[in-house]
């Protein structure tokens, strides 16, 4: 299985480009809605794998699992939404779009192997 320490990383990271994503669409595009959408989903990924981190139970750990799974396909669709809309070009995009799908293909493994063995 992923090591903790390196899925946390991961999301990091990737709130990271988030932030800074927010802060280029604030201030070069002028860009105030989807912006705060995009912030708030995409940092809340790392947020629930640091929840799932103090799990109480497998249960616990599979739904914060869940909810940072939920966040990430939503921030998958802001960034969609953004590069469609020309606020972000295709470069941006795949490159965010690229470090998400990685970020999900963890999180999808992690729940099915955490589901087959029914503990953490």
């Amino acid at each position: 299985m992923y090591e903790k320490q390196y899925v946390r990383s991961l999301c990091i990271d990737f709130a990271i480009r988030i932030v800074r994503l927010n802060k280029y669409l604030l201030e070069q595009k002028n860009e105030y809605v989807m912006s705060k959408q995009i912030l708030r989903s995409g940092t809340s990924i790392g947020a629930n794998i640091s929840e799932a981190e103090m799990a109480q139970s497998t249960a616990d750990f599979i739904a914060k699992m869940h909810i940072a799974l939920k966040e990430a396909n939503e921030t998958k669709y802001w960034l969609e939404l953004l590069q469609k809309t020309d606020y972000i070009t295709i470069e941006q995009y795949d490159s965010m779009n690229k470090d998400l799908g990685r970020i999900i293909g963890i999180f999808v493994n992690v729940l099915k192997k955490t589901k087959a063995k029914g503990s953490i």
